[in-house]
């Protein structure tokens, strides 16, 4: 259950998902130009991470970040309490970190945990290939944090949008282009509403689009069509046999097979 909240009345019947990504990225520490202080066994630089997707603003639903490292690195619980929510370290082993999610104090809402496994070596058919050139490696996932039933006071965070201060007179020109009508300068506009909306089109920092979903579920339909094709040919096949299994039975002078 929710924790407790100054606003208790909630929005029935609503829930509200907002995407984001957890992961990290590591890089080989170049033995000639070594940082001071790392020790001698340490063979990567890495930076685990919680962000928005295409770096989207997140610090409006997300507080703080907590972030458990391997017991062996010293003070091995950081807490991020402002973007970005990364840590930066550097070690030569793979290990399993605990992200913990703190919300924001107005949506009432209890911690949550993640587990992510941080990587640093190169795996599959070509892992020699990049470990020679000093490849960057990135583990990373998409995830989606669901609110059911937000409080009013949150709900309001998630789907509206704080007003925007813009300059007076924007849109330069002779006579006070951002007037009003009274004359009097518009010091704020609305920004659009915050959406669980995701990229359209993806690019090489962000793999996470509505182009790369489409993909996606084109691949999952292509591969239905295939296995329901091969479930169509298969059961051809019985068919054929059950019928050549039963002109057998017939010319043998048997009695047919009744199927219960």
């Amino acid at each position: 259950m929710p924790a407790p909240s100054s606003n208790h009345k909630r929005v029935k019947g609503v829930s509200v998902f907002r995407p984001f990504v957890f992961g990290n990225i590591a890089r080989p520490i170049d033995p000639n130009k070594r940082p001071e202080g790392v020790p001698a066994d340490h063979s990567h630089q890495w930076t685990v991470w919680v962000k928005g997707v295409d770096d989207e603003d997140i610090s409006y639903w997300l507080k703080k970040v907590q972030f458990k490292l391997h017991d062996t690195y010293p003070n091995c619980l950081r807490t991020i309490e402002e973007p970005p929510f990364e840590v930066t370290e550097t070690g030569w082993g793979e290990f399993e970190l605990t992200i913990k999610l703190y919300f924001v104090p107005e949506s009432g809402e209890k911690p949550q945990t993640l587990w992510h496994t941080l990587k640093i070596h190169p795996y599959g058919p070509d892992a020699e290939q990049q470990r020679a050139e000093r490849r960057a490696i990135i583990s990373q996932n998409y995830e989606e944090i669901i609110f059911n039933e937000p409080v009013e006071a949150f709900y309001d965070m998630l789907t509206g949008a704080p007003d925007k201060p813009v300059g007076k007179g924007g849109g330069g020109g002779g006579g006070g282009g951002g007037s009003s009508k009274t004359g009097k300068a518009s010091s704020k506009q609305k920004a659009p509403a915050r959406t669980a909306e995701i990229p359209l089109r993806s690019t090489r920092e962000n793999p996470y689009s509505r182009d790369t979903e489409g993909k996606e579920l084109d691949r999952m339909r292509e591969a239905v069509r295939k296995v329901d094709e091969m479930i169509a040919l298969e059961r051809d096949r019985l068919l054929s046999r059950e019928a050549s299994l039963a002109d057998l039975r017939q010319k043998e002078g048997l009695l047919p097979i009744k199927k219960k």
